[in-house]
């Protein structure tokens, strides 16, 4: 890690995401909880989302950023939600 990287300020963020893959013409959708760099845009955040395995065309539904606190707490409900448990199993298995 360079000095640049440990003075990143960083911005923590909820969105909404919609997936799919759980059947025909089906989604679910799931709140996800990000860390960026301070300077990113919502446009950024868009990018990354639309580039995880499983999310729909058009997967953002909502997008605010929160404190810290709320992003921890939602990191650990991420961790206990079944649907990402079998999508990241199923990712890791492959």
């Amino acid at each position: 890690m360079n000095n640049d990287e440990m003075n990143m300020e960083w911005s923590y963020w909820k969105a909404v995401v919609r997936y799919g893959h759980v059947g025909k013409k089906k989604e679910i959708s799931v709140a996800r909880y990000l860390v960026m760099p301070e300077h990113s845009t919502m446009i950024d955040l868009m990018n990354v989302i639309n580039e995880m395995p499983g999310t729909k065309n058009r997967a953002v539904l909502s997008l605010r950023k929160v404190d810290v606190a709320e992003y921890l707490e939602g990191r650990r409900a991420e961790k206990e939600n079944f649907f990402l448990q079998t999508l990241f199993g199923e990712k890791q298995a492959q």
